[in-house]
């Protein structure tokens, strides 16, 4: 009995360190992604299912697509999304990159050849990135915060856009809603870091 109370003892000392240690704007701000991601979901969840019939008949393959991405500090995690391209697409973006619509080094193609019509859609209205309110839901990402990249872009950001891993990244971000594809890697840069 003596050890039970003694190891649940520990632990509470443990868990109030732990919280010590985590702003109250940081609460808050986890509590807001949390109870957003919840309303969110229970209120779009026909929309989701809708969106994974209509990937599954037009093409074979999962409906999820699942990449690694950098997050917060640097560390990897899985990223969600509808599936919007063919199942060979990532064996193809090679060939691609000198096709890409953005300056620097983060590759944007609005014709590209790899995505499905229903993908085209997808993407025209945003509605691949739902599944990443699974990874808002882990802890992973925030609704709002820098877009997460791929390891290869984090290895090739010059010192400046390491700032952007500062914070979690988001499903949404300021250049987002800047101009989205129109605008170039160095702007990109500029409106995270200022948001960091």
């Amino acid at each position: 009995k003596r050890y039970l109370w003694g190891n649940l003892a520990f632990l509470a000392r443990s868990a109030r360190h732990s919280l010590a240690q985590i702003s109250r704007q940081e609460v808050a701000h986890r509590s807001l992604d949390l109870a957003l991601t919840g309303l969110g979901l229970l209120a779009i969840w026909p929309l989701l299912l809708a969106v994974a019939v209509a990937i599954k008949l037009e093409s074979r393959g999962p409906v999820l697509f699942r990449q690694t991405r950098i997050g917060k500090g640097g560390k990897p995690f899985t990223l969600y999304k509808f599936r919007s391209m063919y199942r060979d697409a990532e064996a193809r973006r090679e060939a691609l990159l000198a096709t890409s619509d953005r300056d620097g080094i983060c590759f944007k193609s609005a014709k590209d050849p790899r995505v499905t019509r229903v993908g085209r859609l997808l993407r025209r209205f945003s509605l691949d990135e739902l599944p990443q309110l699974l990874n808002v839901l882990r802890g992973e990402m925030a609704l709002v915060g820098p877009r997460p990249a791929l390891p290869q872009e984090v290895e090739a950001y010059p010192k400046r856009a390491l700032e952007r891993l500062a914070v979690k990244p988001g499903l949404t971000g300021m250049w987002q809603v800047a101009g989205r594809a129109d605008i170039g890697f160095d702007k990109m840069v500029d409106l995270d870091v200022a948001y960091v």
